[in-house]
């Protein structure tokens, strides 16, 4: 038997628009999920939530109606540590999908090889209290220190409010950092103000790359334009250009306002990174180079 999705869920738009943007050969979904569908894979019985299915099909169909070459999938929350929805994802991409996996502290080499050689690439640590419980830092720099040799990465979820506890942290974790959503931050404060320049100033300080993703999340004017968002990641973009990744963040876990159009998010682009040059190291060049590194578009 399958569970009620949460109350007032919002499913995924269905019917997205085609973006006006066509986006460049070769960009890369750097922020994506999918959600069982439950009856195939199990969400986690300690989970905070429970979605809407969002399949490996529905997501590869959206990936190519806006356009998009290749796909990181990230685990989501409702799964725990259990990758094998994430995974199967992977590997029926047949070498267009990375993943990002959970895992635990106690996840042995032969397990993270075989994470390894279906596409896994990073692992997600989240401090948003709404969606996991805390791990004891201990835990977490365990698991930093098992994938080093692997060459991946750490992908951070956090609230701006809370980096000023975390960065301390953040900063003796021995791979590179990937920063969701940029940091979260509070778009109603000053772009140069002093909780973004914190932010900033963390990411120049540190081996960090950073989504500019959610505009939906973060956004308090809204859509279709999500004007407020624009400066933030302008600002990372032209601070970063090299270090920067775009996602989707499809299908929009846990929003409760709007559910947006996901050809309007591809629009979005347009207005954060002004350029054609700027466009290509956003969307192609920087998610290749840290996901498939070596390969050719």
């Amino acid at each position: 038997m399958t569970a009620p999705k949460t109350p007032g869920w919002l499913d995924w738009c269905a019917a997205p628009s085609t973006p006006d943007f066509r986006v460049p050969p070769g960009t890369v979904d750097a922020h994506c999920h999918v959600f069982g569908p439950q009856a195939e894979f199990p969400f986690a019985p300690g989970r905070k939530y429970t979605p809407c299915d969002a399949s490996k099909e529905q997501l590869f169909a959206l990936r190519d109606h806006l356009g998009v070459s290749r796909s990181v999938i990230v685990q989501a929350t409702c799964h725990g540590a259990d990758n094998s929805a994430m995974v199967d994802a992977v590997r029926a991409a047949g070498g267009r999908a990375r993943g990002v996996a959970t895992v635990r502290p106690d996840i042995g080499d032969a397990e993270l090889r075989e994470l390894h050689a279906a596409g896994v690439r990073g692992v997600r640590f989240t401090f948003v209290k709404r969606l996991a419980d805390a791990s004891p830092h201990e835990d977490l720099s365990a698991i930093a220190k098992k994938i080093a040799p692997l060459g991946w990465h750490v992908v951070l979820y956090f609230e701006a409010a809370d980096l000023p506890g975390l960065e301390g942290f953040f900063g003796t974790l021995p791979v590179p950092l990937v920063i969701d959503h940029m940091g979260r931050p509070d778009v109603t404060k000053p772009v140069d103000g002093p909780e973004f320049r914190r932010f900033l100033e963390f990411a120049g300080r540190h081996d960090v790359w950073v989504k500019v993703s959610c505009p939906e999340r973060l956004t308090v004017t809204g859509p279709p334009a999500y004007a407020d968002v624009v400066p933030f990641a302008r600002r990372v973009v032209a601070d970063f250009p090299d270090r920067v990744l775009w996602g989707t963040d499809w299908p929009h876990p846990n929003l409760k306002h709007h559910m947006p159009d996901d050809g309007l998010l591809v629009d979005h682009v347009r207005h954060v990174a002004d350029t054609s040059e700027a466009r290509r190291k956003l969307l192609v060049d920087n998610p290749m180079r840290l996901y498939w590194p070596g390969e050719t578009t």
